[in-house]
């Protein structure tokens, strides 16, 4: 939830907040001292109709998010890439509006491969040419999101868009990733890349295996699947499988996802219902993961390298990203078995150049503070 830490970071400037969420994020919120409002839930993809068949869609929610807005009267709305619905209420109320993106740039670029698809970018002009051949393709999809965006604004009494990115405000669009990861391309004046914005729940501290014991000595290698993508702990499964007789030391979270198949543990390695990235990742040698952004995030700004396995969503893009920076590598999901893991580990453990790399990345972070720069461009927005 970048959102939260973009609202601790506001809220620490001094300004009045209001967080406006799903109500399972109440009490970290309101804990940090914010304002929390449950959100109307709809489904975000694929679009539900708008006549309401299948549930609330986007423009529900902006119905019924309007009286908030016109009742308080912000200086500006944030919300997600994603979820449009605050965005709609704001425009039809007239309210300054900036996007966050919590992940790296989705627009594509004349080039470039299109986002989701987990390729580099092309070495050669004609690679580039091939890329440029096939936006038809592309444009079809984004076509029919528009069409479905521009159905939600008619009833919402808003003209229809021509541009493609219509949920995207223009005015300012918060790309909460490391700029290491972002492909070079000529970038729109109102995009900023602020830096991850990395929020994680409170919780117990967390000791990494061997500090009890004395066992330092061995890299420790943390597994950290997708809470969302992996109910079968598949990956921990291949990952423990890989590296049992290997020399490091392996820790792996559940994020208490329940299992009816029991895991299969070796001497060097623990399995725990939940840990701290933020207090454990700045320990780890390697993170090991689907390649969700923020974990991922959090991995490169505790300076640990990252193996990803992608399942689906933007986990291809992220991983295609890492491995171009050099501070990590990408195994395809039907390639995930334990031979193919192992190796992947002894390549990153045995060079030097992906720990460097991931260290670089950890200095940037250190050195720039993501949420206070991301708060900064908001405020310059409502001030100009």
């Amino acid at each position: 939830m970048p959102a939260i830490e973009l609202s601790r970071a506001l809220a620490e400037r001094g300004h009045d907040v209001v967080l406006e969420s799903w109500e399972r994020w109440r009490e970290p919120v309101e804990e940090l001292g914010i304002e929390f409002l449950a959100a109307e839930e709809y489904r975000v993809f694929p679009p539900p109709p708008v006549d309401g068949s299948s549930g609330p869609s986007a423009a529900d929610a902006a119905r019924a998010l309007i009286p908030l807005i016109e009742d308080r009267r912000p200086d500006v709305v944030i919300s997600d890439v994603l979820t449009t619905a605050p965005a709609l209420a704001a425009e039809v109320v007239g309210v300054r509006r900036a996007t966050l993106v919590p992940h790296v740039w989705p627009e594509h670029s004349p080039g470039l491969p299109f986002f989701g698809f987990g390729l580099l970018p092309p070495r050669t002009r004609l690679g580039r040419r091939a890329w440029n051949a096939a936006e038809p393709v592309l444009e079809a999809g984004l076509r029919q999101g528009r069409r479905e965006l521009n159905e939600a604004r008619e009833t919402l009494g808003l003209p229809p868009l021509i541009r493609f990115h219509g949920g995207t405000s223009q005015e300012l669009a918060l790309v909460a990733t490391f700029p290491q990861l972002e492909y070079p391309r000529r970038w729109p004046s109102h995009v900023q890349i602020t830096g991850p914005l990395l929020y994680e729940l409170p919780g117990a501290d967390a000791v990494a295996p061997g500090d009890e014991t004395g066992d330092e000595a061995r890299p420790l290698v943390i597994v950290a699947p997708s809470t969302a993508k992996d109910p079968d702990r598949e990956l921990i499964r291949v990952a423990m499988a890989a590296l049992a007789d290997e020399p490091v030391r392996v820790v792996a979270t559940t994020n208490r996802q329940a299992s009816e198949t029991p895991l299969e543990v070796p001497a060097n390695a623990d399995v725990v219902d939940w840990l701290s990235y933020k207090q454990l990742m700045p320990h780890a040698a390697l993170v090991i993961c689907h390649g969700g952004h923020g974990t991922a995030a959090r991995a490169l700004s505790c300076g640990a390298p990252v193996l990803v396995s992608p399942v689906d969503g933007d986990m291809a893009e992220n991983g295609a990203r890492l491995s171009w920076a050099g501070c990590g590598l990408m195994i395809p999901r039907r390639l995930t078995r334990p031979g193919t893991v192992r190796r992947a580990v002894r390549l990153i453990l045995g060079s030097r150049r992906f720990a460097d790399r991931a260290a670089e990345l950890s200095r940037w972070a250190t050195t720039n503070d993501s949420p206070a720069r991301a708060a900064a461009e908001i405020e310059r927005l409502v001030w100009r």
